[in-house]
């Protein structure tokens, strides 16, 4: 794996994790169609993130045109799981954040 790909690498893999939990976390809320937007961005931002930490992993040619995407979709669920108060959704954008902006670093 290419060093400098390294710690976006990690901010990518973070940041998928945080979203899985904060999906499946926000299916347990009270009223999990209020958190419709959530869910489907974490579930998106989550997929983007391991598949920009695998382009980074082989060295693809691609690894930094997929990071760019990373980074708006991790930017745009930030944004929504921002606008929540649950503990899980702000942890998510935290990572979101962190990810965008190693994403950015990257491209």
């Amino acid at each position: 794996m290419p060093l400098n790909y390294a710690s976006c690498i990690e901010a990518c893999y973070d940041c998928a994790a945080a979203c899985d939990y904060c999906a499946s976390s926000c299916l347990k809320e009270e009223d999990p169609g209020m958190m419709r937007d959530c869910i489907r961005l974490d579930m998106q931002c989550a997929n983007m993130c391991r598949l920009a930490a695998q382009f980074m992993a082989m060295g693809s040619a691609w690894a930094k045109s997929v990071c760019q995407l990373c980074a708006e979709i991790c930017e745009e669920c930030g944004k929504t799981c921002r606008q929540h108060q649950m503990d899980h959704c702000q942890r998510c954008a935290d990572a979101c954040e962190r990810c965008a902006q190693a994403c950015r670093e990257m491209a």
